[in-house]
């Protein structure tokens, strides 16, 4: 069996990475865990640790072929604007102690994720080749925070003993994520606004025309899948969303008609955002990895809002 490491495994995208390898018979997954206590999982090893000691990085990492690195501390637009440093610091040393420790213990495989902050707006999709060193001034530290790590799996994949796979994603969204209207990202926040309002419409930050790659959290796990089966290369980047930009104000107004609530809009010009307009070109995962996105943004709307029913609004029912 391939023992598999999964840090941040509480997390949004960590959560559900444990739960769809859980399910493979040929995996055996650890999960690691720091502050959100661990959640019933068959089969899963739970092991806490803080991944900004170099000791406890080192004392999870020994054993493990492959490590998924889902580990971050993340939030939504307000913060990255009024407070973007929060971001910066654990996450640099998380990771660098990470790649350090996957090489001292010859960890086989090492896949991270990247982000789509690192291009710039533009009306045509963006392939992997497109970044340039230049990043949008509001996510200058977040964007070179990835940089960074890119460039260190780079090199440590020149050391030859671990392969790096880095999916640079798209705006990630489905069941486990963040459902704080302050401090999520627009998706999970414009759920929480259609789902829980008494009033007749909801209050969307700015003007809802920047535009947004989204893509459902089940078509990332199966690129992370898809890497480690067919990524052999010792270091490869992936771009991987749907490829398409959708607006804010038009997401908002497919969840507020999957949810049948029947809702207005109201915009706060005051409110901060974040006016750029990303989509991705997946071409080279669909030829490299054969992966491309199943879930059209209309059915992970709907998956969504029945995993919010079930276990948010209702979850006792």
């Amino acid at each position: 069996m391939t023992q598999i490491l999964v840090c941040g495994a509480t997390g949004f995208i960590g959560r559900n990475l444990v739960e769809t390898m859980a399910s493979k018979p040929d995996f055996q997954v650890t999960a690691q865990y720091h502050r959100r206590p661990p959640f019933e999982c068959a089969g899963v090893t739970w092991v806490e640790a803080d991944l900004t000691r170099a000791d406890e990085v080192s004392r999870v990492v020994a054993g493990a072929e492959v490590i998924v690195q889902a580990a971050a501390v993340t939030s939504g637009a307000a913060d990255i604007v009024a407070q973007p440093h929060i971001h910066i610091t654990d996450n640099a040393v998380m990771n660098s102690l990470l790649f350090r420790a996957a090489h001292d213990h010859g960890v086989g495989r090492f896949i991270m994720f990247s982000c789509s902050i690192l291009y710039m707006s533009s009306d045509g999709a963006r392939r992997e080749e497109d970044f340039t060193g230049e990043v949008h001034a509001q996510y200058l530290g977040g964007a070179w925070n990835k940089i960074y790590f890119e460039k260190m799996a780079e090199f440590f994949s020149g050391l030859g003993r671990t392969r790096y796979t880095v999916l640079r994603h798209s705006n990630i969204y489905g069941p486990h994520d963040k459902y704080d209207p302050d401090h999520s990202h627009m998706f999970g926040a414009t759920v929480t606004k259609v789902m829980t309002t008494e009033a007749g419409e909801i209050v969307v930050w700015g003007e809802g025309t920047e535009a947004r790659d989204l893509l459902y959290v089940g078509d990332l796990t199966d690129a992370v899948l898809a890497a480690m089966d067919r990524h052999t290369a010792p270091f490869g980047v992936f771009n991987i969303g749907s490829g398409e930009a959708i607006p804010v104000r038009d997401v908002v107004r497919k969840i507020i008609d999957v949810s049948g609530r029947g809702l207005g809009i109201a915009y706060d010009r005051d409110k901060p955002t974040i006016p750029t307009s990303i989509h991705l070109d997946c071409a080279r995962a669909q030829r490299e990895l054969g992966w491309t996105p199943k879930v059209s943004l209309e059915e992970g709307i709907r998956l969504t809002l029945d995993w919010y029913r079930d276990n948010i609004l209702n979850p006792e029912e």
